[in-house]
């Protein structure tokens, strides 16, 4: 039985019921028969019968023992974190995602934990930055915003030699494409609010864990502190997963035009997508996943912040907005939104230059979206002209 297929079936069916969608558990709390006596849930922070299947259901998808799902995808991080103690140090990637960096930063560095950021495209560099402090190996791959590709096989054979956990986001790929833990990985975590939720409507995070002891450990902190989804998203999520293959497929097929496109434009000075035979790691990619996603970011011939705000502020189809992953196609500047919080100085060594744009691909037909961006580089080019020749004439 072909995957797709094994995970739909593996959705359950109410067995009270028969109901062909799980329900939604809308409850605080459970009756209890008698003082600790109960069906397996006694108070919703702590378990909810549709968060409970739709952990299920990640940890089968991700070929992991555990499942754990959180009120935001930096709530997932957060109770990751709190696996290290006070002078345990981490390995990050150099362009991480901005609510990551922050969290690392301006939250964990107080208490002691220090963050090391190197290229993990090259495992060499992560294998040089190890010391005997290094508890966590953190990788996104492909990264936000300049879909780096790590190698996930060789990392975790560094990661087991020294003793440490290796972490990997695997938002922008999703298990669709691309499953971390069978080559290596200890954890996985998700945006659900991306991919797999997949409509642009929820927030939520998910972990995965290689084993049952340690998702026990997250799931002490899932519980201690609290930052748990509720029974209404937990399903919204199972109602996007059901969906993830084929929504996957068509992210991908349009993304590969679209970075065709761009490549071919004169005024685009650079494209990032892992699906181009040029892209540095593309043979990794290309071996560790099923497909190459349905982000795209390039950079302007014209690096600067204005000519980027000009850009991403003309589009038609593509939608302004943070986030993506969902079905409609947006645009984003990474220096001014997602990245923001990053000094400009650490993010453009990361290679997030002030002009790079971020595309998220939805499922439009590919034909239109590649319309809309010649017809926006077309106005900025008229627009600018325009403006030079006023000049000129002043």
């Amino acid at each position: 039985m072909q995957e797709t297929t094994a995970f739909i079936h593996s959705i359950p069916v109410d067995p009270l019921t028969g109901a062909i969608s799980v329900p939604i558990y809308q409850t605080s709390t459970f009756v209890q028969e008698a003082p600790g006596v109960h069906k397996g849930y006694d108070y919703a922070r702590s378990n909810n019968p549709t968060r409970s299947v739709l952990e299920n259901l990640i940890a089968g998808l991700e070929k992991g023992a555990r499942g754990l799902a959180f009120a935001s995808g930096l709530a997932a991080i957060d109770a990751i974190l709190k696996l290290l103690s006070s002078g345990d140090e981490i390995i990050a990637v150099d362009d991480i995602y901005g609510g990551a960096f922050r969290l690392f930063e301006q939250v964990y560095r107080k208490f002691g934990i220090q963050v090391h950021y190197v290229d993990a495209a090259c495992p060499e560099n992560v294998f040089q930055a190890l010391n005997k402090n290094t508890k966590l190996i953190w990788l996104e791959t492909p990264s936000n915003p300049t879909l780096k590709i790590a190698d996930i096989a060789a990392i975790a054979a560094i990661s087991r030699a020294s003793g440490c956990l290796l972490c990997v986001d695997n938002t922008f790929a999703s298990p669709a494409l691309q499953k971390p833990i069978p080559l290596g990985a200890d954890i996985v975590v998700h945006s659900a609010t991306k991919y797999l939720g997949g409509h642009s409507d929820l927030i939520a995070g998910l972990v995965v864990t290689a084993t049952e002891e340690l998702g026990e450990k997250i799931r002490f902190y899932q519980n201690a502190a609290g930052a748990i989804l509720g029974p209404f998203d937990s399903w919204l999520v199972i109602r996007g997963m059901e969906t993830l293959s084929l929504r996957m497929r068509q992210h991908c097929d349009s993304a590969q035009q679209i970075a065709a496109f761009l490549q071919g434009h004169p005024e685009v000075d650079r494209v990032f997508y892992p699906g181009l035979p040029d892209h540095p790691n593309h043979d990794v990619a290309k071996r560790q996943s099923r497909g190459f996603g349905g982000i795209v970011s390039f950079t302007l011939k014209e690096d600067s912040l204005q000519a980027a705000r000009r850009f991403v502020s003309s589009t038609g189809l593509f939608k302004l907005a943070e986030s993506l992953g969902g079905i409609k196609s947006l645009i984003s500047h990474s220096a001014e939104m997602t990245h923001k919080t990053i000094p400009p100085d650490i993010r453009r060594a990361a290679g997030v230059n002030d002009s790079l744009i971020r595309l998220s691909v939805g499922l439009e037909d590919a034909e239109d979206l590649i319309t809309d961006l010649r017809n926006t580089f077309d106005r900025i080019i008229v627009k600018t002209n325009k403006y030079s020749l006023r000049l000129k004439n002043c």
